[in-house]
């Protein structure tokens, strides 16, 4: 065989290889982002915020906006006014969420202002988040009320038809606030309920591990406010819910709150073999788990 066809073979091999690594399943798509454990919960539960990033200068350095939804779930937004946006909230997305995400941010963040990016099951291959994210920058998630942020602040007056549109969206949106007394931390009602939840980046069976020993001790409680329901896993990641009672506001839990942090915190840390009772515990902390990604 010539050198050509040598070279030829090996072009062929290594195409495959990469289409085969752009298609391939990833379990945290978003793991090594210090914000993993945000941009999961906006992906995932939250309905309507918004969060400041910015690209690395190899990719221009622009400052981008991941919004929880954006109009007709697009993946990505070259707003009217310049802003670019990512949408984390999708009817489709490919096995990597996190390259489906860089890809529209690419896609339009050069663009015309007013163009879009729709979701796709196949972004092709390129770059991850994780590849073009300043990592170091910060990562401002802003909770809202309403879906006004698709559109600059002076033109939500300017269109009856996009005001309807909002509109028939803000009236799905259920109350959610995010905590400031640990990361990650979402307080939320919906159907006259209260619940926080609290997305994890630690390893998962750390996690069931550390709730484990505060269950077996009568403190998986949330500081005494909350009662443990189960816990949502979604992209690699463990996302613990307590259910409230039906008075107990966003205040009332941040003043739990760090206290009850440290406490998790350090049992989830503890490497010590279960004991008996914690083993028992951690079966049932176990069976109330929901895989939603």
């Amino acid at each position: 065989m010539g050198k050509k066809s040598k070279k030829s073979t090996a072009d062929v091999i290594a195409k495959r290889l990469a289409r085969a690594q752009a298609s391939a399943f990833v379990k945290r798509p978003f793991e090594g982002l210090p914000f993993e454990a945000d941009l999961v919960s906006l992906r995932e539960l939250v309905p309507a915020a918004t969060a400041t990033a910015k690209l690395t200068a190899e990719y221009g350095g622009d400052e981008i906006v991941f919004a929880s939804l954006l109009p007709a779930a697009w993946q990505g937004l070259h707003r009217a006014d310049g802003v670019i946006m990512a949408g984390l909230q999708t009817p489709v997305s490919s096995p990597d969420p996190s390259r489906d995400v860089a890809a529209a941010i690419l896609a339009v963040k050069d663009a015309q202002p007013g163009t879009h990016a729709e979701a796709t099951g196949d972004p092709g291959q390129g770059p991850r988040l994780q590849d073009i994210l300043d990592a170091s920058a910060p990562f401002t998630v802003s909770v809202s009320e309403t879906f006004d942020y698709w559109l600059p602040a002076d033109a939500a007056q300017q269109d009856e038809e996009i005001r309807d549109t909002l509109e028939q969206a803000n009236e799905s949106i259920s109350p959610t606030e995010k905590l400031v007394g640990a990361e990650g931390v979402y307080w939320t009602s919906m159907g006259g309920r209260n619940y926080v939840r609290w997305a994890r980046s630690e390893e998962e069976d750390a996690v069931m591990d550390g709730l484990a020993r505060l269950h077996a001790r009568g403190e998986n409680t949330l500081g005494g406010l909350g009662r443990y329901l189960g816990c949502f896993r979604a992209h690699g990641i463990a996302i613990p819910v307590w259910e409230l009672g039906a008075h107990e506001q966003p205040d009332e839990v941040e003043g739990v709150l760090e206290g009850f942090a440290r406490a998790l915190d350090a049992a989830i840390a503890d490497t010590a073999a279960l004991s008996a009772d914690e083993r028992r515990a951690r079966s049932g902390v176990v069976s109330r788990q929901l895989t939603i990604r």
